[in-house]
């Protein structure tokens, strides 16, 4: 039976459980950021179509959505320290897994399976350094939280980028394996036979499998559409039926019962309705746009992963501190202003992008980058503030659990339906350019005229104009993508205007306090 100890950690086992559980936040998240800058030389690794390598990622992020409330309730039924350890075990042997494999289906098994071992990390990890820090100093636990959150989510495609290029992509998961073990192997020794209360909570079964069942239909049927040629496929239009069929018999199941595995009944409040939209399809499409930028200007303009990579790293500049500032601004105005704010800004980033024709202009791409940054620092503070608003603190745990599922889920569909865009697009403009510039168009003939005089031979000078036509239609199409995003979130900053005014008291408790903080840390995970 477990002992349970009041006493916590001191001195030097108190900075090093710190460091540990620093790093195996970091670790995580650094794992979902890296890999995006890779995907192209997985796909040359694995010997797969580009699209096959996307589902590693999409496929890694639904399963690290789906463990994200599962951790929490591990949490409440076994203690922490002992799924945590248990995790990293976890985390460990599927990183092996994922640096061995030369089989496509063998690597993504374990992606998932890897995926949903860091999602459990998240909720107890931050549980477990919470709970070693005195009350009148856990604000310092979750300013080291706070720390490991959005900085190796911003630093991880270059970082992962580097790594591709200098050490190869299966190093990401070689070094995976020591530092998980380290990981579970002091924190498993500093918290030895550590008790906490338990609560003997039935977890719904059913409804978790129902919902994994979903997501992965949802991810499985937009991974494969333009594959299977969309509506003209039996086998994607029965599995859109079933995902029909499966969504419907869960919200049936979900509303049964009085501790569902996700509180649909939440979305019967205004503002977290509003506030989840807002989180979901931003999220969406802000994660769909840097991972098609990250991936294409690889693929179609032929930089390195490191160079890709590069292009995302003007975004850690204000990232962090804007999130930092914007805590304290949140308690003093209206969260539908900032959250409205913030949209427009991410708006005018995206429609600044669309104007985007130069591949080797990098300053094309930096001053965009820098204000998204600015945009992403204060993204998640207002739109937790506003969908929480109006709800018992009792509730609040749910519906983190529920919009932080719903939010890291998007992440992935937006990874997909970007590439849709794409796909759709490029082809488009290939043949209106087409169309508009014949065989004997004066433009075309000055064009390969110019490749000959420069030393090309004629069918190469040829072969050369098409490859530049394809890039320059590229363009287009990523123009097209940041376009809609404009639009959309412009749309999002009208709608949070629905929602109920949230002004709030400046004066609150101490333990008030820390419950907003660490509510506003956990909706930034990953």
């Amino acid at each position: 039976m477990a002992i349970l100890y009041s006493k916590r950690l001191r001195g030097w086992r108190f900075t090093l459980f710190n460091l540990c559980l620093g790093a195996s936040h970091a670790l995580v998240i650094f794992n979902a950021g890296a890999y995006i800058a890779m995907l192209p030389r997985v796909a040359g690794g694995l010997a797969i179509p580009l699209s096959f390598s996307t589902w590693t990622q999409t496929d890694y992020m639904i399963s690290l959505a789906l463990a994200f409330p599962l951790g929490g309730w591990l949490a409440r039924r076994f203690g922490e320290y002992r799924p945590f350890v248990v995790a990293f075990l976890l985390f460990a042997l599927a990183s092996l897994i994922c640096a061995l494999a030369t089989q496509f289906y063998a690597y993504l098994a374990a992606r998932i399976v890897l995926g949903f071992a860091g999602g459990l990390t998240l909720p107890l990890g931050q549980a477990l350094l919470l709970k070693e820090y005195p009350d009148h100093r856990k604000s310092i636990g979750i300013g080291v939280w706070s720390l490991f959150t959005l900085t190796p989510f911003t630093l991880g495609p270059p970082l992962g980028g580097w790594i591709a290029d200098t050490l190869g992509w299966r190093w990401l998961f070689w070094l995976n394996v020591p530092v998980a073990l380290t990981v579970a192997g002091i924190v498993g020794a500093l918290l030895y036979r550590r008790g906490s209360p338990r609560l003997r909570q039935r977890f719904d079964t059913l409804g978790f499998f129902l919902f994994c069942l979903l997501l992965f239909g949802v991810q499985t049927l937009l991974n494969q559409g333009n594959d299977w040629d969309w509506n003209h496929s039996s086998y994607l239009m029965g599995l859109g039926i079933l995902i029909l069929m499966t969504l419907g018999y869960w919200i049936i199941w979900e509303l049964s019962l009085r501790r569902p595995f996700l509180d649909i009944r939440l979305f019967a409040q205004r503002n977290f309705t509003i506030g989840v939209i807002t989180l979901f399809f931003g999220f969406l499409m802000f994660q769909g746009l840097l991972s098609m930028l990250i991936v294409q200007i690889q693929v179609g303009f032929g930089y390195s992963s490191f160079l890709a990579g590069l292009v995302f790293l003007p975004m850690a500049i204000f990232a962090k501190p804007i999130a930092g500032v914007f805590h304290e601004i949140v308690k003093r105005h209206d969260a539908r202003l900032l959250a409205s704010a913030n949209l427009l800004g991410f708006s005018a980033t995206y429609f600044w992008l669309s104007h985007f024709d130069d591949p080797d202009a990098f300053e094309q791409l930096f001053w965009p980058k820098l204000l998204e940054g600015v945009c992403l620092g204060s993204f998640f503070v207002p739109l937790t503030a506003l969908l929480l608003h109006g709800l018992p603190p009792e509730r609040h745990p749910k519906a983190l659990e529920l919009a932080n599922l719903l939010r890291i889920a998007a992440g992935a569909i937006g990874i997909t339906l970007q590439g849709i865009v794409l796909y759709r697009r490029t082809p488009l403009h290939i043949t209106r350019f087409a169309e508009n510039h014949d065989g004997f168009d004066a433009f075309r003939l000055q064009t390969v005229q110019t490749l000959i005089d420069a030393g090309f031979e004629q069918t190469t000078a040829f072969a050369q104009f098409a490859r530049l036509t394809a890039k320059a239609q590229l363009i287009r199409s990523l123009d097209d993508a940041f376009w809609l995003a404009g639009c959309g979130f412009s749309g999002l900053a009208l709608l949070v205007w629905f929602a109920h005014p949230t002004r709030v008291p400046v004066k609150v408790s101490a333990r008030e306090e820390l419950r907003r903080e660490t509510e506003a840390i956990t909706a930034e995970e990953v």
